[in-house]
């Protein structure tokens, strides 16, 4: 019994420095001359584990033109401002109208038109992340002008475009 204990306390110091004195989560490095710890890689590979990019996403943008006469061109998901607003007020002059202006421009989100039911003048645009958010906010903001009735004409939602590595 006397030889065990001894035994035992003669290997005690070996175990509790196994590890180079390290703390729990880490493993020696360096060597006996510079002696140092570094933490213990996270599956054992030491390489980051996830999702690498495989590609990237691209904004959009949509544009609503408007005119006197009532007519009206839109133009959603395209990559540069420019392109919107001239695919916008190019529909809206194919009705025929000559006085078509881009009244509205929105980048990567959903946009809505409404216009007031009572007969007062003007159009009202509001954009947001969803598309029934947008719908809210040119309610909202038709019924703020002392429109009464206010009727959503329009909206859509320009998404960005994912282009692949």
């Amino acid at each position: 019994m006397r030889a065990a204990l001894i035994l035992l306390l003669c290997l005690v110091p070996f175990l509790i420095f196994a590890e180079g004195r390290c703390p729990p989560g880490q493993y020696p490095i360096g060597g006996s001359r510079a002696p140092g710890c570094a933490p213990i890689p996270a599956g054992g590979s030491g390489v980051a584990e996830g999702p690498r990019a495989t590609g990237r996403w691209i904004k959009t943008w949509g544009a609503i033109a408007t005119s006197s006469t009532g007519a009206s061109g839109t133009a959603t998901g395209e990559v540069k401002k420019s392109d919107a607003a001239k695919n916008a007020v190019s529909g809206c002059a194919g009705s025929g109208a000559r006085d078509c202006r881009v009244s509205f421009t929105y980048k990567n989100q959903c946009a809505a038109a409404a216009v007031p039911s009572s007969g007062a003048p003007g159009t009202s645009f509001g954009s947001a992340a969803t598309e029934e958010l947008s719908k809210g906010v040119a309610t909202k903001l038709c019924e703020s002008r002392g429109g009464h009735g206010c009727e959503v004409v329009y909206s859509a939602c320009t998404e960005p475009k994912f282009e692949a590595f």
